[in-house]
């Protein structure tokens, strides 16, 4: 490929664009890509995305797996577009809303809801930037809403980027209750109740000090948000953020991204192996460190009991 030469669109992307060439030949009775999406999230909305395959899905629509193949032509290709359909476009009502922020609470809620609908969408890995259609759109609206305010480009993505991942971590989670609730026949706050009954069971004040005071404060049968909460938070500190921009401050110097020693990226088989010796280490660290805080409780009991009068 020369400098002036384009790469060639993957057949996934082309086909979520609508460029891709269609099957010169397929089954004698109507198949299309659309109808193979649909069945595919159909499947995956029912049964998780497990039960996905390109027998599963002929099967449903009544066609050999062969037949799938001369329009999808990947499994891969097809959890793409089955991710697209999935996604959608943002709701045009995020428009009505005035203000940067209301627009991105309004994108936050809806993306938040897609997981819900779809939860499978959370168990498929994110490979990198969004180029399908609705998943541009959904960018395109988080950038639009931030167009008015004096940040700079790499600020708008940054932000719409903190708002969706605020969304997907909601969405992980809310999703993981949801499923527990269904194949446990358990109320979402009964769920709840047993979760912070096990963190009772484990969870020790000489251990984890921070960790016990939350559980005995009730934060996990408390009824709030958190990541309503944090995402609120976020959107302060940019408002905090904009209004000193408005005042003439100057903007933030740009970060780098957090990455790996190019001595890891090579998979150095003698630095792995220090590196799992670092971890065994830190792992007998804490069990000593675990079985000393056990030795002096159990110690101060004894010296309570002695000092008890007979």
């Amino acid at each position: 490929m020369t400098e002036t030469e384009l790469p060639e669109l993957p057949r996934g992307i082309a086909l979520a664009w609508g460029v891709a060439a269609n099957p010169q030949r397929g089954p004698k009775r109507e198949m299309s890509v659309e109808k193979i999406v649909d069945a595919a999230v159909e499947l995956a909305d029912a049964e998780g995305i497990g039960a996905v395959s390109m027998a599963a899905v002929a099967a449903k629509l009544g066609f050999t797996p062969m037949s799938l193949y001369r329009y999808v032509t990947a499994k891969d290709d097809l959890l793409l577009l089955m991710q697209e359909e999935a996604t959608g476009l943002p709701p045009e009502s995020h428009l009505e809303i005035d203000g940067w922020r209301g627009r991105l609470l309004a994108l936050y809620e809806a993306q938040i809801l897609l997981y819900l609908r779809h939860p499978w969408m959370l168990s498929l890995p994110i490979t990198g930037s969004p180029i399908t259609p609705h998943s541009s759109a959904w960018l395109d609206a988080g950038l639009s809403a931030l167009e008015d305010t004096p940040l700079n480009a790499e600020e708008r993505m940054a932000v719409a980027l903190a708002v969706t991942g605020h969304a997907r971590w909601c969405g992980i989670v809310q999703a993981g209750y949801t499923e527990q609730s269904r194949s446990s026949g358990l109320a979402p706050e009964e769920v709840a109740a047993r979760e912070a009954a096990l963190f009772d069971r484990v969870i020790t004040a000489e251990e984890f000090p921070a960790l016990r005071r939350g559980i005995d404060d009730g934060v996990f049968l408390s009824e709030a948000d958190p990541f309503r909460f944090a995402v609120e938070r976020t959107l302060d500190g940019v408002a905090v953020y904009i209004a000193g921009l408005d005042r003439g401050d100057a903007h933030a110097a740009a970060a780098d991204w957090v990455g790996l020693d190019a001595a890891e990226l090579a998979g150095d088989r003698r630095l792995k192996e220090a590196q799992k010796a670092v971890r065994e280490a830190e792992k007998a660290l804490r069990a000593a460190r675990k079985l000393e805080r056990q030795t002096l409780r159990e110690a101060r009991d004894r010296v309570a009991k002695a000092k008890k009068p007979a």
